[in-house]
């Protein structure tokens, strides 16, 4: 089964109405036919954001939907992921990507996910593919 990444942009992007990318994240995850593959890190950034955009009531809609196991692929994060993410972190002085970014790249990369929906150009900046495309 076809899996992609699904990056805390792209859910912002598929959940807020006004974000310039709606109309595309819509496109891109409802017709998406696999799984949708996001991290425990993606989903706490994800809330916080909705939490301070849209509300608590919003934010909880957001985190059951996140959590409907039958769409998206919650994946942990293993200690190796972390230590991974970390040493990334550490080394990126010439780029800004936050610690849940890496962290995403190191579990990406240990799933063996080339692409990533997502609106930033850290994943393309990372060696990913981005959906939408660029």
């Amino acid at each position: 089964m076809k899996r992609v990444f699904v990056d805390t942009s792209g859910w912002i992007a598929y959940f807020q109405n006004n974000e310039p990318a709606h109309a595309e994240m819509r496109i891109v995850v409802d017709q998406w036919r696999g799984r949708l593959v996001t991290t425990d890190y993606v989903f706490d950034e994800t809330l916080i954001l909705a939490l301070r955009r849209l509300g608590h009531q919003a934010a909880v809609e957001i985190g059951e939907a996140l959590l409907d196991h039958g769409q998206v692929e919650m994946v942990r994060l293993l200690p190796e992921d972390f230590e991974d993410a970390w040493e990334l972190f550490r080394k990126q002085k010439d780029k800004k990507w936050s610690f849940t970014d890496c962290s995403s790249f190191a579990v990406m990369r240990r799933l063996r996910l080339s692409a990533a929906v997502a609106t930033d150009r850290h994943f393309r900046q990372a060696g990913f593919e981005t959906l939408p495309g660029a």
